[in-house]
């Protein structure tokens, strides 16, 4: 992964060749503890890119929510994602190893908010620009429960080379798939 540098209060992580640029409004450290969430099937460039951002932004803890069971049902090729172990462990091996100071919990969600509308010590939640809508889910939840407002912090999402197309596992997946077939 390329350099984080500060610049007027925003945290810029350099993308690798080929990728957009990412950034997040908020400084480095400036949550005691961040959540996200998603399927996290082979750990591509754009997960990474995603992870280091929550990673930086978090100044003690990393909560993630790894989708399983009913969260997979309409994945395009659902039956080619890792198992859930495996999947958990790679986004807690990335993390320690970008930041080893961090707790880092992770777990296995079954709906879209997992521990997000249940740990009152989440002070933001880090999503995707397609996944906005979902932040703001978790905070009509949260507000339903009593707990505080989670802020937003916004990732742009990874373009694969120079098609634009958005990096994704289920590109990887069909990749996989395809193979298999020849």
């Amino acid at each position: 992964m390329g350099a984080i540098e500060e610049d007027n209060q925003q945290t810029r992580l350099e993308p690798l060749p080929g990728q957009v640029p990412t950034t997040t409004a908020a400084a480095p450290d400036s949550y005691g503890a961040v959540v996200l969430g998603g399927t996290f099937d082979r750990l591509h460039d754009g997960h990474r890119l995603f992870l280091k951002a929550a990673a930086v932004l978090a100044k003690e803890k990393i909560v993630v929510g790894v989708c399983d069971g009913p969260m997979l049902k309409k994945k395009q090729f659902a039956e080619l994602i890792q198992p859930i172990e495996k999947r958990m462990e790679n986004v807690k091996d990335y993390i320690k190893s970008i930041k080893p100071e961090l707790l880092v919990h992770v777990e296995p969600i079954v709906d879209p908010y997992g521990p997000s509308i249940v740990d009152e010590n989440l002070e933001a939640i880090v999503v995707s620009k397609e996944t906005v809508p979902g932040g703001l889910s978790v905070n009509r939840k949260r507000a339903e429960k009593g707990l505080s407002q989670l802020k937003i912090e916004v990732v742009d999402l990874v373009s694969e080379g120079m098609s634009g197309e958005k990096l994704s596992s289920s590109t990887l997946r069909k990749r996989e798939a395809e193979k298999r077939i020849q």
